[in-house]
């Protein structure tokens, strides 16, 4: 017999509490006790309760729960039940952090993070499998196109497992939010449809509001040739750039440029020749808006890296040869000023295309979710690589499917006004998706591969491998805690399953691109992990936060192109203003990147999330001087920032989200 206090938390929302009677039992060593129905879960906080029970349970293992609906049933979100009695040797915590909902009942397991080979006397196996076949059943692959990584099942939000779903201040600031700028839109759109660009000073008439130091900067600088090259190292997509190792073979330069040829070896040579190639759109059907043909280029800019860091631009190809036609010209800065400046824009609007999605909608928000999805059919709650991972996948199922219902379906953003709509996109993806190598999403890899490691103007580089650093040493203390060998690591069933399920189920087979199959020893596991982790953070951050920036000036990210590419250099600014969008176009994109691009109000920063899935004082140890290590650089950063023409803040730990929630 002994006296048993137990503490119940719920979530801190506004529709968290129930009213319904919830039913408790503790699950010992040595027995199991039902409590009855003694718990009603309003909206308070936390609740305390003091239990006599009878029988000698030794050490807590588990506590069940399950809600009781009278008439109407309320779901509870449970944060976490803590225990403290007979055999628990101090106060067990048992985590919870989901909704409960129906009458089943849940176990939750005490928060100690144990792997099948810390559970020798096999006390949780059972649990184990039996959450993972329930999982399962609710977290199913979907399909969505095909040639493309999968996504979770469901084609709203309400399809969605309810702990995927938003909580009620995002989905309240969410829907809002949309609401205010569709209002915005249809009032001020539909005037646009009479009016028509004239001059590129036009586009004031929809530069935002309480725009950004930097986009303000933009819009007076967007002409110049060295914001032009700083954008390919540190805007919105800095993800192309790499350094040439010979000439590109689809650059055919004529007889009478033999002197741009010579200059373009010199610099080959010298190791300070770039390029960005566009090879990607090339062929790619341009979109149809309002009975008007759209344009899509695939350009080719060749860039010289200055000693001073500016990158600057040397020439500019905008489609690829082609058998049986005149060589595609090119376009120098040595060109009538209307021209190269064109030439620019196209190059501005194919990186708009390839930006938002190869770089921020795939390599962003979709890996993440096969991540995320993969993770919740793999490990069940006690894995300690599960608590790791899920603070990271917050919010991330529900804004995928938001994505795909609304920005690229049918009838979409893109289908209304990006040039490469109704179907272009879905190519540009599919084309993408065959070329996602393992070593591009670890940034020490991809900056190698791509000779950017020691470019010093690099700032999305130097950051990008300084957050890495930061998270890969945080992995390697928490895996330290619980794989002790090698040996560990692969006789670990629960992982390898899960490491399967994300390269060879959620990527649809990219072994042979890179991803692991199988995890073989402590090293891969830190490298996987970390790759996971940054994935959903930095990678996110580093493609999502330039947008207000970079493309509130319509002329400098132009959602799509109205006339062909020039073929010759007789170019007006008329020639400019009647290829880039209209000005409902510009509204629309301004409207939707003002949306999605401000600062979250309900914003996690990175390592600052409040559940608590850890009860060991091990890993709360690591997570604190993870905590630490991001602060030191926050400020670090911040303090470079300043003496700065222009600041670099998109990997700012305190700028990062903590998952994918945008």
């Amino acid at each position: 017999m002994g006296k048993y206090r137990i503490r119940v938390a719920t979530g801190d929302s506004l529709l968290a509490g129930s009213s319904n009677l919830v039913q408790l039992w503790l699950v010992g060593e040595h027995g199991e006790k039902d409590l009855g129905k003694i718990l009603r879960p309003i909206r308070i906080r936390e609740v305390q309760l003091e239990v006599e029970v009878s029988l000698y349970l030794g050490r807590l293992l588990l506590v069940k729960l399950r809600k009781h609906k009278s008439l109407v049933g309320f779901d509870w979100f449970c944060k976490w039940i803590a225990v403290q009695g007979p055999g628990t040797q101090g106060e067990a915590f048992f985590p919870c952090y989901r909704w409960v909902q129906g009458n089943e009942i849940i176990c939750l397991p005490e928060g100690t993070a144990r792997t099948v080979r810390d559970d020798p006397q096999n006390q949780f196996k059972k649990h184990r499998e039996k959450e993972l076949e329930e999982r399962r059943k609710v977290y199913r692959w979907g399909f969505w196109k095909e040639g493309l990584i999968l996504p979770i099942a469901g084609n709203t939000q309400w399809d969605l497992p309810r702990n995927e779903r938003f909580l009620e201040d995002k989905d309240l600031d969410f829907s809002l939010s949309l609401a205010k700028v569709l209002k915005d839109l249809a009032l001020k759109g539909s005037l646009d449809l009479t009016n028509s660009v004239r001059r590129l000073e036009d586009f004031n008439k929809v530069f935002p509001q309480g725009k950004t130091p930097l986009a303000e900067r933009v819009r007076n600088c967007w002409k110049d040739d060295a914001l032009f090259g700083y954008q390919f190292l540190n805007g919105a997509n800095p993800m192309l750039l790499r350094r040439s190792t010979s000439l590109p073979s689809r650059l055919v330069l004529p007889p009478e440029m033999e002197d741009l040829k010579t200059q373009l070896e010199k610099e080959l040579q010298t190791g300070s020749l770039f390029e960005a190639d566009f090879s990607l759109l090339d062929g790619v059907k341009p979109n149809v808006i309002i009975f008007k043909q759209q344009y899509v280029a695939a350009p080719l800019v060749m860039l010289k890296l200055q000693p001073d860091g500016r990158l600057l631009p040397m020439v500019i190809q905008l489609q690829p040869p082609r058998n049986g036609c005149p060589p595609p010209v090119l376009f120098l800065p040595s060109d009538p000023p209307m021209a190269w400046l064109l030439a620019k824009t196209w190059v501005r609007s194919s990186d708009f295309q390839l930006h938002q999605l190869q770089s921020h909608l795939l390599r962003g928000h979709l890996i993440a979710e096969v991540i995320s999805v993969a993770t919740m059919r793999s490990l069940p709650s006690l894995h300690p690589i599960y608590k790791l991972l899920i603070p990271h996948f917050r919010y991330t199922m529900e804004i995928n499917v938001l994505a795909r219902s609304n920005l690229v379906s049918k009838w979409g953003i893109f289908d209304l006004v990006v040039s490469t709509g109704s179907g272009g996109h879905v190519d540009i993806l599919q084309r993408a998706t065959a070329g996602l190598t393992y070593r591009s999403f670890c940034p020490p890899d991809d900056l190698a591969d791509r000779g950017l490691l020691d470019v010093k103007s690099s700032l999305y580089g130097q950051d990008a491998l300084r957050l890495w650093g930061v998270i890969s040493r945080y992995v390697e203390k928490m895996v330290s805690l619980f794989y002790k060998s090698d040996g560990a690591v692969k006789d670990d069933p629960e992982l390898q399953a899960w490491c399967r399920e994300i390269t060879e189920t959620g990527l649809q087979g990219a072994q042979d691109r890179g991803f692991p199959i199988s995890l073989e020893s402590r090293a891969q596991l830190c490298h996987f992990i970390t790759m996971c982790i940054f994935t959903c953070t930095g990678q996110h951050a580093s493609t999502h936060q330039g947008q207000l920036d970079w493309y509130s000036w319509i002329p400098n990210g132009p959602c799509t192109m109205q006339k062909p590419p020039p073929i010759s250099k007789d170019v007006t600014e008329k020639d400019i203003v009647d290829s880039l969008p209209s000005l409902h176009q510009a509204r629309t994109q301004k409207t939707f990147i003002k949306f999605l691009g401000r600062r979250q109000p309900v914003m996690v920063a990175l390592g600052q999330h409040k559940e608590n899935y850890f009860s060991d004082p091990g890993p709360q140890a690591v997570l604190k001087q993870f905590q630490e290590e991001l602060a030191a650089l926050d400020k670090e950063i911040e303090v470079r920032n300043a003496g700065l023409d222009l600041p670099y803040e998109y990997l700012r730990p305190s700028m990062v989200e903590n998952s994918v929630t945008i």
